[in-house]
């Protein structure tokens, strides 16, 4: 145990699908986010700070573990009923906390599975992130496009009605009878689909898998928002007095992209830019509520992504068409899904008043190091194999060192892999189509290795391996050592 001078509380507002360009503080002008403008001009903006994964349930398992995703094979991106894959008794970020004498909480998108296979939706729920270190959990089983569209509060569906039980199923072959779907009934629909999201139809939008039953404890996306955030809120007031840790994972701008009635039309980008615009204003009342309760200045707040963006993620919602002159990943190529960049550079700002100087950091870090850092902030050791490629950069996220980690290995889909060492990004040769024809992104395959300079091409426009072979094989030995380690953590 250490003392309350070193236990501040720790705040991670996490996005889903937000570019290293989509917001103010990273160049971003048609979207106004003053919120998290305010919050990167009170602390640390990092311009190298990565996700580990291009998608969401890779890089969510490792900012919650300390472990590359591709150690556990079933870290890739789940149905809305897969089990949990965060194994039980595993050291992970909340429970580290736990152990430092924090009351921990989530509330949001946790996409991480749940209960043990086989899952029965109306009774009590077993594995679930109060399982894996978190004392209180108020999340959506899976993503918002995909079934069944239910907050489960703890271990239960939230205001199910017994005698309306929910069944969900994700077999194609398989969709429950009588019940209109996306596919055969688009005149119920009110936001189309481009490409899948055609299975069960809630509240006019198509999703991903078939569910029935449950009508008393459907969500609504409009109000989604704005329950998650009274959830969080509550947290923090009511763990006002001791240590807390609050995971508030955030689900703008994943798809479908509804927002609130005040965020509608908020933005000329359509809802896309209006959901990012509904997201800093979450994020703008979750600070007020710190501020309200004499918290900040002992509060850690960090705001991240947890993968780069995308425009036409299976909905039609004008995504592509309103984008304009935006930018949403920045300088950088790519995006989510992709081995480049914009697949896993995303924006990461850290607040810590009276410690934390304001200012801007080229610092390497990644979500996967919160685990090392903050067990060296409130005195945990971590034990055996506990946050097995965790890095303690916490003197930079900090601002009080200029190095952070030495290199990062980070995945794009289906264990497709690249390196980044210093300035260098090395990609190794992978079979498959340059760019996802659903979503009009690069995916950063190839049959020829790729390696490019950071420091002059933040772009990855000039492919240098014919021009430096040496620095090729070296990282393609340096990136095959690390697939082949238990861990990289020193």
């Amino acid at each position: 145990m250490t003392t309350s001078a070193q236990r501040p509380n720790i705040v991670i507002l996490y996005a889903d699908d937000l570019g290293f360009g989509d917001i103010g503080c990273y160049g971003a002008t048609a979207i106004a986010t003053p919120r998290l403008d305010q919050l990167a001009a009170q602390g640390l903006r990092f311009t190298n700070g990565y996700a580990t994964a291009a998608t969401c349930t890779p890089s969510r398992y490792s900012l919650l573990t300390g472990s590359y995703p591709w150690r556990n094979e079933r870290a890739r991106i789940l149905s809305g009923d897969a089990p949990l894959i965060i194994r039980p008794g595993l050291t992970t970020l909340p429970s580290m906390l736990k152990q430092a004498g924090y009351a921990t909480g989530v509330v949001g998108k946790w996409h991480l599975g749940l209960g043990r296979g086989d899952l029965d939706w109306n009774g009590e729920i077993l594995a679930t992130p109060l399982d894996v270190g978190f004392d209180e959990s108020f999340i959506m089983a899976a993503t918002n496009d995909r079934v069944p569209c239910v907050y489960i509060d703890g271990r239960r569906v939230a205001h199910l009605d017994p005698a309306d039980p929910i069944e969900v199923t994700y077999d194609p072959k398989r969709p429950f009878p009588g019940l209109p779907t996306g596919r055969d009934n688009p005149e119920l629909l009110r936001m189309k689909h481009s490409h899948g999201h055609d299975m069960s139809i809630v509240n006019g939008v198509g999703r991903i898998g078939y569910m029935r039953g449950g009508a008393a404890a459907l969500w609504n996306d409009e109000t989604m928002a704005e329950t998650f955030l009274e959830r969080a809120v509550s947290f923090v007031s009511r763990h006002r007095d001791h240590p807390f840790f609050l995971y508030y994972a955030l689900h703008q701008p994943h798809v479908p992209r509804i927002p609130g009635p005040r965020f509608a039309g908020a933005t000329g980008l359509g809802p896309r830019g209006d959901v990012i615009a509904e997201m800093d204003w979450c994020a703008g009342q979750l600070l007020d509520a710190l501020d309200h309760h004499g918290l900040s200045e002992n509060t850690i707040v960090i705001f991240s992504s947890d993968n780069g963006p995308v425009l036409d993620d299976g909905y039609q919602d004008d995504a592509v068409e309103r984008c304009g002159a935006h930018r949403p990943a920045g300088p950088l190529r790519g995006g989510k899904y992709s081995l480049y960049d914009g697949g896993t550079r995303v924006p990461l700002l850290l607040r810590w008043p009276g410690v934390v100087a304001p200012g801007e950091s080229a610092a390497l870090v990644s979500h996967v190091d919160f685990l090392a850092s903050f067990a060296a902030l409130t005195g945990v050791a971590l034990e055996g194999a506990g946050g097995p490629d965790s890095a303690n950069v916490l003197p930079a996220l900090l601002g009080h060192s200029r190095q952070g980690r030495s290199e990062i290995a980070t995945e794009g889909t289906w264990g497709r892999m690249a390196l980044r060492q210093g300035d260098w990004v090395f990609i190794r040769p992978h079979e498959g189509p340059p760019v996802n024809k659903s979503v009009n992104i690069e995916t950063g395959n190839s049959p020829e290795p790729q390696l490019y300079d950071l420091a002059a091409d933040i772009g990855q426009m000039r492919n240098q391996a014919a021009d430096y072979p040496e620095q090729v094989l070296a990282l393609s030995a340096r990136l095959e050592e690390i697939l082949r380690s238990a861990q990289t953590r020193a």
